[in-house]
């Protein structure tokens, strides 16, 4: 007699999943590790890089969720596995050597931390240890350690996060997991300070202080796109001054958001109606960033009320 389980269960005796006829080229990517290294944060970079995320999953359904996936060749799967799982987090291991044994593209990620940065963070977020119960967080991450120990040996990716931000930590996962860096998308928007300021603006520049088209008549009907009312804005007193100052304080920020894991930047370019002087602003100014290499929208939204 033998308690070895079926061939057809994993070591809990829960069930395989039947996997027959499935495309197992799904790239597979377990987020895994110490609680308070930094899991939810590796989610949320991977899905900005372009992964399927899912969290807390029961490590025997990762199978299921392979073949659900796998009807989207583009898809790239992460899934976050960690003790909140109780005893299923037992079979993990079981579940990846099956999976490979399958042909499945497995890894694991394992993040990690010591146990004072464990314990300060926790502290700091004022939160217990999913292991901690009437004991206290060191004991719980004691617990924890000794539970995914086998794990962590298997882990193809190991980051240690006790001296990492945020900022850092998405910089490691990026150089690792992403298959291109995500571009900074550039939205500068016209609008007319009449109708009000767009509430998603990330800057607003005012332009009301340059000569306007309104007041002369062959110009009133047409907008900021005409060349006519393009040259007699730009050649208004301080346009190319202010176009100057303005786009090299902006390229500053600009390099600043792509390396601190911002994706989308709006600007905002108002006048008093956003007919005339803000949407030829907001052209030449898209124009003088595009030259800088920044992926850059121009949009209109009162241009034509």
């Amino acid at each position: 007699m033998t308690d070895d389980p079926a061939p057809d269960t994993y070591p809990s005796g829960l069930p395989r999943p039947d996997l027959s006829g499935v495309n197992l080229d799904t790239q597979v990517l377990i987020v895994t590790g110490m609680s308070g290294a930094g899991r939810t944060r590796a989610a949320a970079v991977l899905s900005d890089l372009g992964w399927y995320v899912v969290d807390n999953l029961p490590p025997q359904m990762l199978g299921s969720l392979v073949a659900m996936v796998a009807t989207d060749p583009t898809r790239r799967l992460a899934t976050v596995v960690d003790v909140r799982g109780g005893g299923y987090f037992a079979d993990l291991v079981a579940v990846v050597d099956d999976l490979e044994s399958r042909g499945v593209d497995v890894q694991i990620l394992f993040l990690e931390a010591s146990d004072d940065t464990l314990v300060r963070r926790f502290e700091e977020a004022r939160r217990p240890h999913p292991l901690q119960g009437d004991a206290t967080i060191l004991e719980g991450i004691a617990r924890e350690r000794s539970a995914v120990a086998a794990v962590r040996e298997r882990a193809d990716v190991v980051v240690d996060t006790t001296s990492l931000n945020v900022h850092q930590l998405r910089d490691v996962l990026t150089d690792t997991f992403a298959e291109e860096v995500p571009e900074l998308h550039v939205n500068v928007l016209s609008f007319g300070f009449k109708n009000g300021a767009p509430v998603d603006a990330d800057y607003v520049a005012d332009v009301r202080f340059l000569s306007n088209p309104h007041w002369v008549p062959e110009l009133r009907p047409l907008t900021g796109i005409d060349p006519a009312v393009r040259d007699h804005v730009l050649g208004s007193a301080g346009a190319h001054e202010f176009l100057d100052g303005y786009t090299s304080a902006i390229e500053v920020a600009l390099q600043g958001y792509q390396a601190h894991d911002k994706h989308s930047v709006t600007i905002a370019v108002g006048c008093t109606g956003g007919r005339h002087r803000s949407v030829a602003m907001a052209e030449e100014l898209s124009q003088r960033l595009r030259t800088k290499g920044f992926d850059v929208r121009t949009t209109h939204r009162d241009k034509d009320r």
